[in-house]
């Protein structure tokens, strides 16, 4: 079989595996932040969310918006996508795919969380410190790890904080197993094919996982 023919065939079944939305235990498939937020609010689920980063090729020298893709964290020319999941690493969720350089918080603030959040004032988000902003102006609803304490803080104050800490990540590392998920498949650990095409890829990806979590 000739490439030209395999390249096709992927550029027409990624769309269709992309748009499937992500599958529930209830039959229902989510295809939307706001189906999260519905499903969520209907279902009693607290919801995980976090970012995660993926490398994608340096774009050309002197073209526009070239810098954008830089993450400040990863210090490599990436695209990050936001993923929500539930309390047992199931994948409710994955969007959000922005240049690397693009905050976490501003990703989802974006899509449009914050209206989200208002509108069921019931659903509660576990969230890493990247989204302490968030969780500012959402208090009750979004719950991020205590701030760091200052240096030479009384013990008493310290070891409250690191339990505080460690309930908050235990409860909250659901999510990360759910990007484990995604990561496990090589075309997500470094993307090499064109840029635009990787949100795509990583939707349809995160549908397959979904199903099969969910199937297990």
């Amino acid at each position: 079989m000739d490439r030209s023919t395999v390249t096709r065939a992927i550029g027409q079944v990624r769309p269709l595996l992309a748009g499937r939305g992500f599958a529930t235990a209830t039959g229902v498939r989510l295809r939307t932040l706001a189906d999260v937020f519905a499903y969520a609010a209907a279902e009693g689920v607290t919801l995980r969310m976090d970012a995660t980063e993926i490398r994608v090729r340096r774009p050309r020298a002197g073209r526009g918006g070239r810098k954008a893709f830089v993450s400040g964290k990863a210090r490599q020319n990436t695209i990050k996508s936001t993923v929500i999941s539930d309390g047992t690493g199931a994948t409710l969720w994955c969007g959000t795919h922005r240049p690397g350089r693009v905050h976490d918080h501003t990703a989802v603030r974006i899509e449009g969380i914050d209206a989200l959040l208002d509108a069921y004032p019931q659903v509660r988000i576990l969230v890493d410190s990247g989204y302490q902003g968030l969780a500012k102006k959402h208090p009750g609803q979004v719950e991020s790890p205590p701030l760091k304490l200052r240096p030479g803080a009384w013990e008493p104050y310290r070891i409250a904080y690191e339990d505080k800490r460690k309930q908050q990540s235990s409860r909250r590392i659901a999510v990360e197993h759910a990007i484990a998920e995604l990561k496990w498949w090589r075309v997500l650990q470094r993307f090499t094919g064109r840029r635009e095409l990787l949100p795509q890829t990583v939707d349809a990806v995160a549908a397959l996982v979904s199903d099969r979590t969910i199937t297990w």
